[in-house]
Protein backbone atom coordinates (compact mmCIF):
# COMPACT_ATOMS: atom_id res chain seq x y z
CA UNK A 1 0.00 0.00 0.00
CA UNK A 2 2.95 2.21 0.88
CA UNK A 3 4.64 1.84 -2.63
CA UNK A 4 1.19 2.31 -4.32
CA UNK A 5 0.72 5.34 -2.64
CA UNK A 6 4.14 6.37 -3.22
CA UNK A 7 4.05 6.47 -6.79
CA UNK A 8 0.50 7.97 -7.16
CA UNK A 9 2.31 11.03 -5.40
CA UNK A 10 4.98 11.01 -7.40
CA UNK A 11 3.07 10.63 -10.80
CA UNK A 12 0.18 13.17 -9.56
CA UNK A 13 2.91 15.60 -8.29
CA UNK A 14 5.10 15.42 -12.07
CA UNK A 15 1.86 15.81 -13.46
CA UNK A 16 0.93 18.98 -12.05
CA UNK A 17 4.46 20.18 -12.07
CA UNK A 18 3.83 19.70 -16.14
CA UNK A 19 0.21 21.52 -16.03
CA UNK A 20 1.74 24.88 -14.01
CA UNK A 21 4.56 24.85 -16.75
CA UNK A 22 2.21 24.96 -19.52
CA UNK A 23 0.14 27.54 -17.30
CA UNK A 24 3.17 29.78 -17.57
CA UNK A 25 3.90 29.21 -20.60
CA UNK A 26 0.83 29.93 -21.97
CA UNK A 27 0.26 32.96 -20.10
CA UNK A 28 3.55 34.21 -21.23
CA UNK A 29 2.61 34.06 -24.54
CA UNK A 30 -1.19 35.48 -24.30
CA UNK A 31 0.70 38.69 -22.06
CA UNK A 32 3.17 39.52 -24.65
CA UNK A 33 1.53 40.78 -27.81
CA UNK A 34 1.40 44.19 -29.35
CA UNK A 35 -1.87 45.66 -28.64
CA UNK A 36 -3.93 48.45 -29.31
CA UNK A 37 -5.76 49.84 -26.28
CA UNK A 38 -8.74 50.50 -25.66
CA UNK A 39 -9.17 47.53 -28.13
CA UNK A 40 -12.89 49.10 -28.80
CA UNK A 41 -14.02 52.45 -30.55
CA UNK A 42 -17.36 53.82 -32.56
CA UNK A 43 -17.63 53.99 -35.91
CA UNK A 44 -17.36 57.70 -37.36
CA UNK A 45 -15.49 59.01 -34.39
CA UNK A 46 -12.56 60.30 -33.47
CA UNK A 47 -10.13 58.12 -30.87
CA UNK A 48 -6.54 57.60 -29.89
CA UNK A 49 -5.27 54.36 -29.94
CA UNK A 50 -2.33 52.90 -27.72
CA UNK A 51 -0.04 50.65 -29.59
CA UNK A 52 1.39 49.04 -26.49
CA UNK A 53 5.17 47.55 -27.21
CA UNK A 54 6.27 44.55 -24.81
CA UNK A 55 9.72 43.70 -25.27
CA UNK A 56 10.02 39.77 -24.84
CA UNK A 57 13.30 39.69 -25.21
CA UNK A 58 16.00 39.07 -22.17
CA UNK A 59 19.15 39.74 -24.23
CA UNK A 60 17.88 42.35 -26.86
CA UNK A 61 16.02 45.82 -26.36
CA UNK A 62 13.70 46.99 -28.97
CA UNK A 63 14.65 49.85 -31.21
CA UNK A 64 11.49 50.36 -34.12
CA UNK A 65 8.27 49.73 -34.42
CA UNK A 66 6.09 49.68 -38.21
CA UNK A 67 2.81 50.25 -37.48
CA UNK A 68 0.43 49.65 -40.79
CA UNK A 69 -2.86 51.04 -41.12
CA UNK A 70 -5.32 49.82 -43.06
CA UNK A 71 -5.75 51.34 -46.69
CA UNK A 72 -8.82 49.73 -47.85
CA UNK A 73 -10.77 51.16 -45.21
CA UNK A 74 -8.44 54.64 -44.96
CA UNK A 75 -8.54 57.11 -41.59
CA UNK A 76 -8.45 60.44 -42.92
CA UNK A 77 -7.10 62.55 -40.35
CA UNK A 78 -3.50 60.87 -38.12
CA UNK A 79 -1.73 62.06 -36.26
CA UNK A 80 1.21 60.90 -33.54
CA UNK A 81 1.88 61.81 -29.91
CA UNK A 82 5.08 63.00 -29.30
CA UNK A 83 7.27 59.81 -27.25
CA UNK A 84 9.98 61.15 -25.42
CA UNK A 85 13.50 59.46 -27.53
CA UNK A 86 11.56 58.16 -30.83
CA UNK A 87 10.83 59.97 -33.61
CA UNK A 88 7.73 59.21 -35.66
CA UNK A 89 7.88 58.91 -39.50
CA UNK A 90 4.76 58.44 -41.18
CA UNK A 91 3.93 57.20 -45.12
CA UNK A 92 1.27 58.04 -46.99
CA UNK A 93 -0.49 56.33 -49.95
CA UNK A 94 -2.61 57.34 -52.66
CA UNK A 95 -6.25 56.42 -52.50
CA UNK A 96 -7.97 54.87 -55.03
CA UNK A 97 -11.17 56.55 -53.94
CA UNK A 98 -10.67 59.86 -52.41
CA UNK A 99 -12.18 60.12 -49.08
CA UNK A 100 -15.50 63.00 -48.59
CA UNK A 101 -15.23 64.72 -45.12
CA UNK A 102 -16.26 68.14 -44.40
CA UNK A 103 -13.47 69.64 -45.36
CA UNK A 104 -13.23 68.40 -48.33
CA UNK A 105 -12.10 65.46 -50.40
CA UNK A 106 -8.94 63.52 -49.09
CA UNK A 107 -7.15 61.71 -52.05
CA UNK A 108 -3.96 60.69 -49.80
CA UNK A 109 -4.13 58.57 -46.02
CA UNK A 110 -1.72 57.33 -43.80
CA UNK A 111 -0.35 53.71 -44.70
CA UNK A 112 2.79 53.34 -42.50
CA UNK A 113 4.22 54.85 -38.96
CA UNK A 114 7.38 54.08 -38.04
CA UNK A 115 9.23 55.22 -34.73
CA UNK A 116 13.00 54.92 -34.38
CA UNK A 117 15.62 56.24 -32.44
CA UNK A 118 14.76 55.14 -28.62
CA UNK A 119 14.72 51.47 -26.69
CA UNK A 120 12.52 49.37 -24.96
CA UNK A 121 15.01 47.57 -22.33
CA UNK A 122 14.10 43.59 -21.36
CA UNK A 123 11.57 43.63 -19.02
CA UNK A 124 9.75 47.43 -20.12
CA UNK A 125 7.24 48.65 -22.72
CA UNK A 126 6.22 51.50 -24.33
CA UNK A 127 2.93 53.11 -25.47
CA UNK A 128 3.09 54.44 -29.01
CA UNK A 129 0.27 56.76 -29.20
CA UNK A 130 -2.13 57.65 -32.11
CA UNK A 131 -5.06 60.19 -32.63
CA UNK A 132 -7.03 59.11 -35.96
CA UNK A 133 -10.32 59.84 -37.30
CA UNK A 134 -13.13 59.37 -38.37
CA UNK A 135 -12.98 56.22 -38.02
CA UNK A 136 -14.79 53.85 -41.22
CA UNK A 137 -18.39 52.86 -41.55
CA UNK A 138 -17.88 50.06 -43.30
CA UNK A 139 -16.42 47.86 -40.91
CA UNK A 140 -16.45 46.43 -37.52
CA UNK A 141 -12.98 46.24 -36.93
CA UNK A 142 -9.32 47.75 -37.68
CA UNK A 143 -6.22 45.39 -38.39
CA UNK A 144 -2.68 46.92 -37.81
CA UNK A 145 -0.26 44.56 -39.05
CA UNK A 146 3.11 45.47 -36.76
CA UNK A 147 6.59 44.71 -37.32
CA UNK A 148 8.81 44.68 -33.79
CA UNK A 149 12.32 45.08 -34.67
CA UNK A 150 15.43 43.82 -31.66
CA UNK A 151 19.03 45.39 -31.93
CA UNK A 152 19.72 41.84 -32.32
CA UNK A 153 18.11 42.35 -35.45
CA UNK A 154 15.61 40.27 -35.05
CA UNK A 155 12.06 41.08 -36.43
CA UNK A 156 8.81 40.06 -34.91
CA UNK A 157 6.34 40.12 -36.92
CA UNK A 158 2.49 40.75 -35.67
CA UNK A 159 0.92 40.24 -38.85
CA UNK A 160 -1.52 37.22 -38.24
CA UNK A 161 -5.24 37.18 -37.97
CA UNK A 162 -7.91 34.19 -37.36
CA UNK A 163 -11.63 33.85 -38.10
CA UNK A 164 -14.26 34.29 -34.81
CA UNK A 165 -13.59 31.37 -32.69
CA UNK A 166 -10.13 29.79 -34.20
CA UNK A 167 -7.43 29.64 -31.77
CA UNK A 168 -5.76 32.55 -31.71
CA UNK A 169 -2.43 32.56 -33.83
CA UNK A 170 1.08 32.72 -32.38
CA UNK A 171 1.47 36.66 -33.44
CA UNK A 172 -1.27 38.09 -33.73
CA UNK A 173 -2.16 41.81 -35.38
CA UNK A 174 -3.50 44.79 -33.16
CA UNK A 175 -7.28 44.67 -34.15
CA UNK A 176 -9.33 47.65 -32.95
CA UNK A 177 -12.94 46.82 -32.74
CA UNK A 178 -15.61 49.16 -34.39
CA UNK A 179 -18.83 49.50 -32.98
CA UNK A 180 -22.27 51.69 -34.88
CA UNK A 181 -22.38 55.00 -33.31
CA UNK A 182 -24.70 55.64 -30.54
CA UNK A 183 -23.57 51.92 -28.65
CA UNK A 184 -23.77 52.11 -25.08
CA UNK A 185 -20.58 51.38 -22.76
CA UNK A 186 -22.31 48.04 -21.67
CA UNK A 187 -22.39 47.18 -25.27
CA UNK A 188 -19.66 47.55 -26.51
CA UNK A 189 -17.60 46.09 -23.43
CA UNK A 190 -20.10 43.25 -24.58
CA UNK A 191 -18.40 42.98 -28.23
CA UNK A 192 -15.25 43.40 -26.62
CA UNK A 193 -15.41 40.06 -24.80
CA UNK A 194 -16.92 37.83 -27.16
CA UNK A 195 -13.86 39.13 -29.15
CA UNK A 196 -13.19 38.97 -33.15
CA UNK A 197 -10.58 37.85 -34.62
CA UNK A 198 -6.90 38.75 -33.21
CA UNK A 199 -9.14 41.00 -30.61
CA UNK A 200 -6.75 41.92 -27.77
CA UNK A 201 -9.02 41.85 -25.38
CA UNK A 202 -11.21 38.83 -26.73
CA UNK A 203 -11.23 35.39 -25.34
CA UNK A 204 -9.03 33.34 -27.06
CA UNK A 205 -8.88 29.47 -26.93
CA UNK A 206 -4.92 30.24 -25.12
CA UNK A 207 -6.21 31.87 -22.09
CA UNK A 208 -9.53 29.06 -22.27
CA UNK A 209 -6.56 26.50 -21.73
CA UNK A 210 -4.94 28.51 -19.39
CA UNK A 211 -7.43 28.31 -17.17
CA UNK A 212 -8.33 24.88 -17.61
CA UNK A 213 -4.91 23.89 -16.93
CA UNK A 214 -4.76 25.94 -14.01
CA UNK A 215 -7.76 24.06 -12.22
CA UNK A 216 -6.35 20.75 -13.39
CA UNK A 217 -2.62 21.90 -11.58
CA UNK A 218 -4.34 22.93 -8.21
CA UNK A 219 -6.89 19.70 -8.27
CA UNK A 220 -3.72 17.66 -9.16
CA UNK A 221 -1.58 19.83 -6.42
CA UNK A 222 -4.65 18.81 -3.91
CA UNK A 223 -4.33 15.48 -3.92
CA UNK A 224 -0.77 15.18 -4.45
CA UNK A 225 -0.78 16.47 -0.79
CA UNK A 226 -3.43 13.77 0.41
CA UNK A 227 -1.23 11.22 -0.91
CA UNK A 228 1.72 12.77 0.78
CA UNK A 229 -0.03 12.28 4.38
CA UNK A 230 -1.17 8.93 3.26
CA UNK A 231 2.38 8.24 3.19
CA UNK A 232 3.70 9.38 5.76
CA UNK A 233 0.58 8.16 8.18
CA UNK A 234 1.29 4.53 5.77
CA UNK A 235 5.43 4.99 7.72
CA UNK A 236 4.78 5.65 10.72
CA UNK A 237 2.20 3.14 11.48
CA UNK A 238 4.71 0.65 9.99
Amino acid sequence: MLKICWRWGHRVGAVSAVCTLALLTLGGVASAHVTANPGTAQQGSYTKVSFRVPNERDNASTTQLEVDLPIDHPIASVETRAVPGWTSTVQKTTLAKPITTDDGQVTEAVSKITWTGGRIAPGMFEDFDVSMGPLPTDTSELVFKALQTYDSGEVVRWIDTAPPGAPEPLHPAPVLELTPAGTTPAAAAAVTTTGGAGSPTGTSSTGTWGVALGIVGIVLGAVGVVLGLLNRRSATAG
